[in-house]
């Protein structure tokens, strides 16, 4: 006897419909609470050895993955797309009764293999990584709220370091957000100020080349606002608020090291030559456990750099990715590839030579389409260095190319 379990999963309440062989022998909803797990575990208990499949549907079947794996009910937990394919064929409607009994049935017609259980930490690192995603979005809203601020007041401070980014920067801004403020002051006492509000330790050389670079500056501007504005005012809140979530982010990174320490793969992956420790955190966040895909392919379609082709008789397409998976794996990868170009100056990789091979040889300028092939090499070197518990060897890896 073959028991099945379709659940479908809403936001407050889930149907479940019960499949024993050929015919529905109880459908039911419960909500997403204590006694309504309950109910359903009483169900469950009904059977000797059923399945469970659902659809995955984000943050609202967090809650019933916990109770099953807390329970140790082995489950299928089913990618929504795969879902509405396997269910073409026998769903007309969409209703949610409807879906749980499509989930039963197309368990039934193709056998799905339980899913595999990571471990708790991936979730934490997970949750970790889309807050630091988050921090990432609000800091660069505040970054270009700080640049349409500072046009009004002070322009000509974007030009006083060679890089907008990074404490000093942000402290200079709230320090001196109209050029009154810096006029105010002679070369020597200007560059006093700047080396008693620095983050850092600075040299007095490099306060005073800094100081006289921006009283230059504050010479030229002309500002269109007074020094008792609002607009000043809000110019010192955007660049406190930008070193806020910038300090935010770094303590993210750090607790997910913490998170992450008694992982094995984090040792394996921080061996590969232009892959830090940020890097390392965010793509065990989004990607988890690498054990859990059968294959690099798996990999590929869940981060959404599998190719697709469209022909239709004479008409045919250019082959192109599907970007149907996770787009923020698919981000850091596509970062990292750049970083380890960076760093193959001084460690080159499989990945570097492979990526400069074809920037030489191309024809055109393609640096996107390189990138993303790119990406896909890394995907199968650190999915080998994963399951095979390997640091990466320079020496092998460019012997290959």
């Amino acid at each position: 006897m073959e028991c099945i379990f379709g659940i479908d999963v809403s936001k407050a309440t889930t149907n479940v419909a019960i499949l024993v062989d050929e015919t529905f022998i109880k459908e039911f909803k419960i909500t997403n609470d204590n006694p309504g797990y309950q109910t359903l575990e009483d169900a469950l208990n009904s059977f000797k050895t059923p399945q469970i499949i659902f659809e995955s549907t984000g943050i609202y079947s967090r809650s019933l993955r916990a109770y099953l794996q807390r329970n140790n009910w082995l489950y299928t937990e089913i990618n929504p797309l795969k879902a509405k394919i396997d269910m073409a064929s026998f769903r007309h409607d969409k209703t949610d009764v409807l879906d749980a009994r499509g989930l039963a049935l197309a368990m039934r017609e193709h056998h799905y293999k339980p899913t595999y259980q990571q471990d708790p930490v991936y979730s934490e690192l997970h949750d970790l990584e889309r807050t630091y995603q988050d921090y990432n979005d609000d800091i660069i809203r505040a970054k270009n709220r700080l640049h349409k601020a500072l046009q009004l007041t002070f322009p000509e401070l974007e030009h006083v370091l060679s890089n907008t980014d990074g404490g000093l920067y942000w402290h200079l801004v709230q320090l001196f957000p109209h050029p009154e403020l810096v006029l105010k002051f002679e070369v020597n006492a200007l560059a006093d100020q700047i080396l008693g509000a620095t983050p850092k330790n600075m040299g007095a050389k490099r306060a005073l080349r800094i100081a006289d670079k921006l009283l230059s500056l504050a010479k030229l501007c002309a500002s269109s606002t007074s020094v008792t504005s609002h607009a000043v005012r809000a110019t010192v809140y955007y660049a406190a608020e930008v070193e806020r979530l910038d300090g935010l982010k770094k303590d993210i990174i750090a607790e997910m090291q913490v998170v992450a320490g008694d992982l094995e793969e984090v040792k394996y992956l921080l061996s590969f030559p232009g892959i830090g420790i940020k890097t390392v955190m965010c793509l065990l966040g989004e990607l988890g456990d690498l054990r859990r895909f059968h294959s690099t392919n798996a990999v590929n379609r869940y981060v959404g750099i599998d190719l697709i082709r469209y022909e239709s008789g004479d008409h045919k397409t250019k082959s192109g990715i599907s970007k149907r998976g996770n787009a923020y794996a698919r981000k850091i990868l596509y970062r990292a590839i750049l970083n380890i170009v960076s760093a193959a100056r001084y460690q080159p990789s499989n990945i570097s030579v492979y990526y400069q091979n074809k920037k030489q040889s191309s024809t055109t300028k393609r640096t996107k389409m390189i990138t993303i092939a790119a990406v896909g090499r890394l995907i199968r070197t650190l999915y080998h260095l994963v399951i095979n518990n390997e640091y990466f060897d320079p020496k092998m890896s460019l012997a290959g190319q």
